[in-house]
C-alpha cells in the first residue's frame, strides 16, 4: 500500500511538472490581438504625417505554420515599432518576438548564432499587433523578426524585412 501511494505522489509531481512544461493547453486556446498603429488617428488628420513604413515582409512558417506580415513602422513622433498585421501562428509556452540580427532566420541556428533583440511576449497568436523598438535599433543589422518560443528554442516562423521604397522615390536610410 505504501509503494502504492509513493508512486502517486511521484506519478502526480511528473504530471504536473510535464503539463507547466508543455502547456499543452495553450494548443487549443487562441488569443486574438486587434491594435491599433499608434498615432494612426493623428497622424491622419494632418498631411504628410503619417506613419511610414521603413522595411517589411511576409512570415513563413517554420517549426509551425505562421503568416501575415511583419513591417517596421517611423510614427510622426520618430519612435519605431514592428507591427504584425493579418498574423497568425500556433500558440505555445513563452512565445516571443525577436529582431534577428541576420537577413534571413530561417532556422533556429540562425536565430541563435546571429544574436536577436527581444521585443517582448508575443501578445496573441492572431491579430495585428505592435512592438516598440529600442531606440538605438539599428536596422541595417536587425533584418529579420522571429517568433520564437524560449521555453523550447523553437523557431515558430519568420519573416525577413526588406527595405521600403518611401514616398516619392528617394531611398532613405533603414537606420
Amino acid at each position: 500500500m505504501r509503494r502504492r501511494v509513493i508512486y502517486l505522489v511521484i506519478g502526480v509531481a511528473v504530471l504536473s511538472v510535464g503539463w507547466y512544461l508543455f502547456r499543452p493547453e495553450l494548443l487549443f486556446i487562441n488569443k486574438t490581438v486587434d491594435e491599433e498603429l499608434p498615432g494612426a488617428a493623428t497622424s491622419r488628420s494632418v498631411a504628410g504625417t503619417d506613419a511610414a513604413v521603413v522595411s517589411s515582409g511576409s512570415f513563413q512558417g517554420l517549426a509551425h505554420e505562421t503568416k501575415g506580415v511583419a513591417a517596421i513602422h517611423r510614427l510622426p513622433d520618430g519612435k519605431r515599432i514592428l507591427r504584425l498585421t493579418e498574423f497568425e501562428t500556433s500558440n505555445g509556452p513563452d512565445v516571443r518576438v525577436y529582431l534577428v540580427a541576420a537577413p534571413d532566420a530561417k532556422d533556429d541556428e540562425t536565430v541563435k548564432r546571429a544574436g536577436f533583440i527581444d521585443l517582448g511576449s508575443m501578445k496573441g497568436n492572431r491579430g495585428n499587433q505592435n512592438y516598440a523598438l529600442p531606440p538605438d535599433t539599428n536596422l541595417s543589422k536587425y533584418q529579420s523578426v522571429s517568433i520564437w518560443c524560449r521555453r523550447f528554442g523553437v523557431n515558430f516562423g519568420a519573416a525577413s524585412l526588406a527595405p521600403q521604397q518611401p514616398k516619392g522615390g528617394q531611398q532613405g536610410a533603414p537606420g
